[in-house]
């Protein structure tokens, strides 16, 4: 079974400036002269992590990280009081890609993400598919009412009770009728006693259930008051917005991807973005490989859902 490639350091990283007042972290490793390729991690609001460099062969690919406005290391970050979150919006994602692309002097590049990224990886895609080389995908999120209800409103509590009470907790019981606006209200107020516990309680609901089984270093990690204001605060921006698409528009547009060869990995027992989102892009986009992973849930590094991501890599290098 496949795993991570050996750890490797950036050989360049900067700032890109991408207007708005905007400074996006970029870094390339691998080869300098090999396939390029960029990571986008998840969220909206996650990081990337010296991990993602691995699920590339360092001597074929030049291998760009990034980490999207508002998080990790660009700036502003999210975390920081009266941050504009009106100009980080999928759609200005997709801009800095392409300026990020154009910088990096790249014509076409595989474009590989997970969760969110899957769905920046799509909407970035169907916007220029003629510089997309190959499509990478892991655990499909599409950002549709029934994706966001299902984890937010009450679906996945059904298998995750005890950590549910944990994300309710900061909500009075009368305003629990709509906890992405009710948590939007409590992640925009000024006072870090009420901003602060409602970050960490986002975030730890997601921690705790993306990984098959339980990792209490995955947790701690999300539970970090600054990572923790800016993970909750843009994706709460975000799914108040449902993502700035149509309902639906990601897996009715995909047949625009039909000439560019992809695969769709799933882990059948992911909590975070269920299986049936995937069985609908695979549907609406048939010519990609479509991966089911039988014993894994969400997380890009639970086994299986690793070799199948690096299969992809490996095959598409050549």
């Amino acid at each position: 079974m496949r795993t991570f490639y050996p750890e490797i350091e950036p050989y360049e990283s900067g700032l890109l400036d991408v207007g708005d007042g905007q400074s996006i972290y970029w870094e390339t490793s691998g080869n300098p002269d090999g396939k390029p390729a960029v990571f986008l991690h998840g969220g909206p609001g996650g990081e990337t992590q010296p991990q993602h460099r691995r699920l590339f062969d360092p001597a074929k690919y030049r291998i760009v990280l990034l980490d999207q406005r508002g998080s990790g290391r660009s700036l502003p970050h999210a975390s920081g009081a009266g941050v504009d979150l009106g100009i980080n919006t999928t759609w200005h994602l997709v801009d800095d890609l392409e300026l990020l692309r154009q910088y990096l002097r790249i014509d076409r590049w595989l474009v590989f993400g997970g969760s969110w990224g899957s769905t920046l990886a799509l909407a970035y895609a169907q916007t220029h598919p003629p510089r997309v080389s190959e499509l990478v995908l892991r655990g499909i999120f599409t950002l549709r009412k029934s994706e966001l209800d299902w984890f937010y409103q009450g679906g996945a509590a059904s298998m995750f009770p005890d950590a549910w009470e944990g994300f309710v907790a900061p909500v009075p019981l009368d305003d629990r009728d709509n906890l992405i606006r009710a948590y939007h209200r409590l992640l925009s107020d000024p006072d870090p006693d009420i901003h602060g516990p409602a970050a960490v309680a986002w975030s730890v609901w997601e921690a705790s259930t993306i990984t098959l089984l339980p990792r209490p270093v995955v947790v701690a990690t999300f539970a970090d008051p600054r990572f923790a204001l800016a993970f909750a605060r843009i994706e709460n921006h975000y799914f108040m917005n449902r993502g700035f698409f149509d309902d639906g528009q990601l897996i009715r547009d995909a047949s625009v991807l039909a000439d560019v060869p992809g695969v769709i990995v799933q882990g059948r027992y992911d909590i975070c973005t269920p299986t049936v989102t995937a069985w609908d892009l695979h549907r609406a986009w048939p010519e990609a490989e479509f991966v089911m992973v039988p014993d894994a849930g969400h997380a890009f590094d639970e086994p299986g859902i690793l070799d199948a991501l690096i299969e992809a890599t490996d095959r598409f290098a050549d």
